[in-house]
């Protein structure tokens, strides 16, 4: 005999089992639901009895202890208990309050709920419109404190900032710092016949310009390829003197006051920005090949 022949039977004797077991207890219970629920059953016959009233079993009994408490209570003379007077006290009524509270005048009330909504509404708005001025202004312009952006900062010597700036090949790299937010780049061009006329925004041959677009704000990327800087956010364009070139900016790249100390250092005013109108005249060439956006 296999394996599985065995498991067969197994399964089979413990499907019976659990058959036989099963079909037990219904049974059992099946029979002592009749005893209990028809009439001839002994829980039949003593509810029957219970539900008969004074003619049943359980009325008679009672009926026949209630007779011999009064017959005995006559032969002994027992005198019934007299009732006893319960005195009643008389308290006075508890107070109306409706007609106790106080009265409140207006000025202890204070606001009603449509004032207090009115003010609430009021006072939310004019939170929010002042944190909203204070956030345009520190986006719009740098702040001034000691040290870092909003200060002046000291770029480095001019030998190792030209040498970052100027490519092997002849070509522009602007130097992007981070401590004054600004690119720092050549200036080779006739400044008095350009934007930068009369403006210190040129010292030692470079100049400093803000990476902020003046469109929205966003930060300009240089573009190598077409040597000038291009808004990624809404297309503004400039050429690598930060002239305006295309898009919707309304003016140039804004620029800071820049100076040569003695030793020979730029140092970036950024606490110090020039604004200047879209240029007529440029003084970089633009665009120098493809587009990067």
């Amino acid at each position: 005999m296999t394996t599985t022949q065995i498991l067969i039977i197994a399964f089979t004797g413990i499907s019976l089992l659990l058959a036989a077991a099963v079909f037990t207890v219904a049974w059992r219970r099946g029979r002592l639901g009749g005893e209990i629920g028809r009439p001839g059953g002994e829980i039949g016959r003593l509810e029957g009895k219970i539900g008969r009233g004074d003619d049943s079993e359980v009325g008679r009994l009672d009926k026949a202890a209630v007779n011999r408490d009064k017959a005995a209570a006559r032969l002994t003379g027992e005198a019934q208990p007299e009732p006893v007077a319960v005195a009643v006290v008389s308290e006075p009524p508890p107070p109306d309050p409706l007609t106790t509270k106080p009265e409140i005048s207006a000025e202890e009330y204070d606001v009603t709920r449509r004032q207090f909504f009115n003010r609430g509404i009021l006072a939310v708005f004019g939170i929010f419109l002042a944190q909203f001025g204070i956030a345009s202004l520190a986006f719009m312009w740098p702040k001034l404190r000691a040290g870092g952006f909003g200060s002046k900062v000291n770029i480095g010597k001019l030998a190792d900032i030209q040498a970052q700036i100027f490519l092997p090949d002849g070509r522009v790299q602007p130097l992007f710092v981070s401590a004054a937010q600004s690119y720092i780049l050549p200036f080779q061009a006739d400044q008095e016949q350009s934007s930068f006329a009369g403006l210190p925004v040129v010292a030692g041959g470079l100049i400093a310009l803000w990476q902020r677009c003046v469109h929205l704000g966003c930060r300009v990327p240089p573009c190598e390829s077409s040597q000038g800087f291009e808004c990624p956010c809404h297309g503004s364009k400039y050429n690598y003197h930060g002239e305006y070139q295309d898009g919707p900016a309304p003016r140039n790249l804004d620029r800071f006051v820049v100076s040569v100390n003695d030793a020979d250092e730029l140092i970036v005013d950024t606490g110090s920005v020039i604004q200047t109108a879209r240029s007529t005249t440029k003084t970089a060439q633009y665009p120098q090949g493809p587009s990067c956006i």
